[in-house]
C-alpha cells in the first residue's frame, strides 16, 4: 500500500455517501498484491490496458457512461491523457492531480498535455514545487493550478499508544530495552535518498552504541543499499524490514524519524510522523520543507550530505528534551493535515465544478473563489 494507493484507501470511503458516489478506475491489470483497495471497501474497475493502448479510450468512455459520471478526478499520465479525452467528449469537469515534481516530462507526454490543457478545469499539486512542475512541464496555466496538501487519518496516527503497544512493536522489530531506534519508512528508489541515510548510519553508529537503525519499505534499490551497508561495515546495525502493513505501528517504535529525500511531492509518511508527534530529521528537499519548519518541528539538513544527517541524529540522540520539544510541535503541525479536511475540500470543489463548469466553459476556477483549496 504505497503512496497514492494509500491515499485512495483513506480518501474514497470518507466522502459523504448521501451526496457522492465515488469509485476508482484503473487503466491497468487487476491488483494482485497482498493488500488491495477492494479489501478496504473501495470499488475498483480495471480496464486491463497497457500503456499507449488506443483501446483505452473507448473502454473508458463506455465504463464512465455506464457509471453516469458527472466529474473525473485524474491521477497519472495515462489517466490524465485518456481521462481528459473522454471528459472533452462528454463535457465533464476535470480535476488533474499531480503527486510529484518529476522535473520534466517526456516529449510524448507534452503533446497531449498541450492539446488537453483547455480541457482541464483545475490542477491540484501536492506541493509548491509540484505546482511549478505542473505549470512548466505539464503546461497547465498557473491560474488553474492550486497547491492542496494531503493529510492522514488522525484517528489512526495521532492517537496515544499504550506502553504495551509500543513494547510489542519494538519487540517484533528486534529493538531491545534501552535501545535508541532511528528509522525511515520509504520506497527504496532514487528520489528517497536512502543511500545517504546509510552513509549517516556509518557516521552515527560508532558514536551511538545503543542505537539501532531501520529502513522500512521495499523497492528496486534494496540490494544496492544492503551492499553499501556491508561495505561500510554497518550491516549488523541497520535492518531492512521490507514491507510493513501497519505503518503507524512501525512509526510508533521509533525514537527518531528520518527523511533523507533528494526530491519529493509531499510524502504521506511525513504527515504520518507529524501526526504521531515524532521528532524528525529531514533533508531540505522540496515538498518536505513545505510542511516542516526548521527548528520548530524538525531538524533540517542539506540534501546528499550523509555526514550532516548523521550529526543531526547524534545531536538529537543526546538530547531527550529537544526530541520532546520537536515531537510536541510536530503533533501540533500534524493536526492541520487531517484527511477529512482534504476530503471536505474535494467535496466543495466537486460541487463547484458540477454546478458551474459547463455554464462557464471551464472558467469556474477563474470566476469563483476557490481559496478554500489552499487554506491551511
Amino acid at each position: 500500500m504505497h503512496g497514492v494507493k494509500r491515499l485512495f484507501a483513506w480518501m474514497i470511503p470518507r466522502f459523504d455517501p448521501a451526496r457522492y458516489d465515488v469509485s476508482l478506475v484503473s487503466l491497468r491489470k487487476k491488483d494482485t498484491s497482498e493488500d488491495t483497495l477492494e479489501d478496504l471497501g473501495v470499488r475498483v474497475d480495471y480496464l486491463h490496458r497497457s500503456k499507449f493502448d488506443p483501446a483505452t479510450y473507448p473502454d473508458l468512455l463506455k465504463l464512465l457512461d455506464r457509471k453516469k459520471a458527472d466529474l473525473v478526478h485524474l491521477h497519472g499520465y495515462g489517466a490524465t491523457t485518456f481521462g481528459r479525452l473522454v471528459a472533452a467528449r462528454r463535457g465533464w469537469p476535470v480535476v488533474l492531480h499531480e503527486h510529484a515534481n518529476l522535473t520534466d516530462t517526456p516529449w510524448f507526454q507534452k503533446v497531449p498535455d498541450k492539446f488537453l490543457a483547455p480541457y482541464t478545469d483545475v490542477a491540484i499539486a501536492v506541493s509548491q514545487s509540484t505546482a511549478d512542475f505542473v505549470v512548466r512541464a505539464r503546461l497547465v496555466p498557473r491560474e488553474r493550478t492550486k497547491v492542496v496538501y494531503l493529510g492522514v487519518p488522525l484517528e489512526e496516527f495521532a492517537r496515544e499508544r499504550t506502553p504495551e503497544e509500543v513494547r510489542a512493536v519494538r519487540a517484533r522489530l528486534g529493538i531491545g530495552d534501552g535501545e535508541f531506534a532511528v528509522g525511515t519508512i520509504t520506497r527504496l528508489m532514487p528520489s528517497k535518498g536512502n543511500q545517504h541515510f546509510v552513509e549517516a548510519i556509518a557516521h552515527a553508529a560508532p558514536r551511538l552504541p545503543h542505537a539501532r537503525f531501520f529502513i522500512v519499505g521495499e523497492g528496486e534499490l534494496q540490494p544496492q543499499l544492503e551492499a553499501q551497508a556491508r561495505e561500510l561495515g554497518i550491516a549488523d546495525r541497520v535492518r531492512f524490514t521490507g514491507f510493513e502493513r501497519d505503518v503507524a505501528a512501525a512509526l510508533s517504535a521509533f525514537d527518531l524519524a528520518v527523511f533523507p529525500s533528494l526530491w519529493e511531492g509531499t510524502p504521506l509518511t511525513a504527515f504520518e510522523a507529524l501526526a504521531m508527534g515524532k521528532p524528525i530529521v529531514s533533508t531540505d528537499a522540496d515538498g518536505l520543507t513545505d510542511i516542516l519548519t526548521a527548528g520548530s518541528d524538525a531538524v533540517i539538513v542539506p540534501r546528499r550530505d550523509g555526514a550532516a544527517l548523521g550529526q543531526a541524529i547524534c545531536d538529537l540522540a543526546a538530547r531527550p528534551d529537544e526530541r520532546a520539544r520537536l515531537g510536541a510541535n510536530a503533533r501540533l503541525t500534524g493536526a492541520k493535515y487531517d484527511i477529512r479536511r482534504f476530503v471536505g475540500k474535494m467535496e466543495r470543489l466537486y460541487d463547484l465544478l458540477h454546478e458551474t463548469s459547463r455554464a462557464t466553459r471551464r472558467r469556474s476556477v477563474l470566476t469563483h473563489d476557490v481559496g478554500f483549496l489552499e487554506e491551511a
